[in-house]
């Protein structure tokens, strides 16, 4: 049996110890990365919640059910945090960054603990996968959200969309994982691949918006 709450106390006391004797980005993001192993402990027991009122088995629930909580509880602090502090929209990808680091580091704990770290190649591709996917959601929502709010007109509806767009793909790898063969490793690779792109188009779009002045 594995003891979610005591991974999480000793993952996080010597973070938030740290903070004391830290300032700047280097103790928001820190702060930030303990929030989402928060979070990440948290969903465990909302997806529970949900998967015993609906009786449904594991499989069911992570592709209907783990992509909606989770998302969204990792959307919940950050609109959180600028609603009530009101921080510069750029500032909002690397708090959402953060955010995604810490629910999938202590994801990936909670998992060794219960299946032991023999396996180094699966474990690999398991950081590249479940990982990545979580970072590529912290990066849409993150610059997502950032966008939007400069927009007032599209703060709800653009929020709403974002949210749909990270269930969307976190629902879309469950699925392919638990498929056979191509799929499987299709679904295993897409994060990882998505958050290339991403970076790829992150440096070429101002070159490009320079290039049409």
């Amino acid at each position: 049996m594995t003891y979610i709450e005591n991974i999480f106390l000793c993952l996080a006391i010597p973070m938030i110890l740290s903070l004391f004797f830290i300032k700047g980005r280097a103790r928001s993001y820190t702060l930030f990365v303990t929030i989402g192993m928060g979070i990440c402990l948290l969903s465990a027991y909302v997806n529970s919640f949900f998967m015993w009122l609906y009786g449904v088995d594991g499989t069911v629930a992570a592709i209907e059910i783990t992509p909606v909580c989770e998302e969204l509880l990792k959307l919940l602090p950050l609109l959180f945090y600028f609603l009530i502090f009101e921080p510069e929209p750029r500032e909002l990808p690397t708090v959402a960054i953060a955010i995604a680091a810490g629910f999938a580091t202590f994801e990936n704990v909670c998992y060794l603990t219960e299946n032991g770290a023999a396996n180094f190649s699966f474990l690999l591709i398991r950081g590249i996968s479940a990982g990545g996917l979580h970072i590529l959601c912290g990066i849409l929502s993150g610059f997502g959200i950032s966008y939007v709010f400069r927009h007032r007109w599209l703060s709800v509806t653009g929020t709403a969309g974002i949210l749909g767009a990270c269930t969307g793909f976190h629902g879309i790898y469950n699925l392919l994982i638990t498929a056979d063969s191509g799929w499987k490793t299709a679904g295993y690779l897409f994060p990882s691949v998505l958050i290339i792109c991403l970076f790829i188009a992150k440096i070429l779009l101002p070159k490009f918006t320079i290039s049409l002045k």
